[in-house]
């Protein structure tokens, strides 16, 4: 899965409503019309923002960690990486997302039973930071 960094960090914020009910995803429920707090997505999505990015995911080696090809991911490079994590990383000079994995082997792991393990040389390891969120568009299907 390759992917397209895009630099477009803003400092201004977009307070929007965050309700107090969950939304059922299977049988309906009646809705209550409170507001809880606001919401800002930077505020959600963003920890640490001098160190945050935006890249877009291509290709379908992520699918089953819930990575679509053209999700927007949010990525921190002020986390420290380690066993399990998702991140961005530079193979053969390209930057990849994959699984992290540091035992039994050091290797960058698809997440889809079709791709193989990228296994790699710690000292030739680039990580450029740590997936936090993934962010898709639904389909209108």
């Amino acid at each position: 899965m390759k992917a397209e960094i895009i630099t477009a960090i803003t400092t201004s914020r977009l307070q929007l409503p965050l309700f107090s009910d969950t939304c059922a995803a299977g049988f309906p429920s009646p809705a209550q019309d409170y507001i809880e707090a606001q919401l800002d997505l930077n505020d959600f999505c963003i920890r640490h923002p001098s160190a945050t990015y935006f890249v877009r995911a291509q290709g379908e080696s992520m699918v089953e960690a819930g990575i679509l090809s053209g999700d927007l991911l949010v990525v921190d490079r002020a986390l420290t990486p380690s066993h399990g994590d998702t991140v961005i990383a530079a193979v053969d000079g390209e930057f990849t997302v994959k699984r992290l994995c540091t035992h039994p082997q050091l290797c960058l792991q698809p997440m889809n039973s079709a791709y193989s393990p990228i296994f790699v040389d710690p000292d030739e390891l680039d990580i450029f930071g740590v997936v936090t969120h993934a962010i898709h568009t639904l389909d209108k299907g």
